[in-house]
């Protein structure tokens, strides 16, 4: 996961989700630090951000599954909670992608209903 986040998220959003990453100051919007996009945006919107892009961020469904882009939101979840960038987490990756895989938002009921499917 922290590959995949490397890959696709780091230079717009910096290892640790701040908005800070290289790309970040070349852009005409600066990308969002990930503490206040969990703040105010609900799992599902979150979700949605990643999959269909928002301003200059593109759409990943198209290149990610949809396992992939739960992983992401995973990601934005827990660097925006822990204040640790990405090279902290890479000593974790195997508690990290475990965590992924428990319906977190249905146990701990933080999430929005599902959200009805695009005709």
């Amino acid at each position: 996961m922290d590959l995949l986040y490397a890959e696709r998220c780091m230079n717009c959003h910096g290892s640790g989700g701040r908005g800070d990453g290289a790309l970040a100051m070349r852009l005409p919007v600066r990308p969002p630090d990930f503490r206040d996009t969990v703040e105010r945006k609900s799992n599902n919107q979150i979700r949605r951000i990643i999959a269909e892009g928002k301003g200059t961020m593109p759409a990943f469904e198209p290149a990610l599954r949809a396992a992939e882009i739960t992983d992401m939101l995973q990601m934005v979840r827990f660097l925006s909670r822990e204040g640790r960038d990405i090279a902290w987490w890479e000593r974790f990756d195997v508690l990290v992608v475990a965590h992924c895989n428990v319906p977190w938002e249905t146990v701990l009921g933080y999430d929005d209903k599902a959200e009805a499917s695009k005709p």
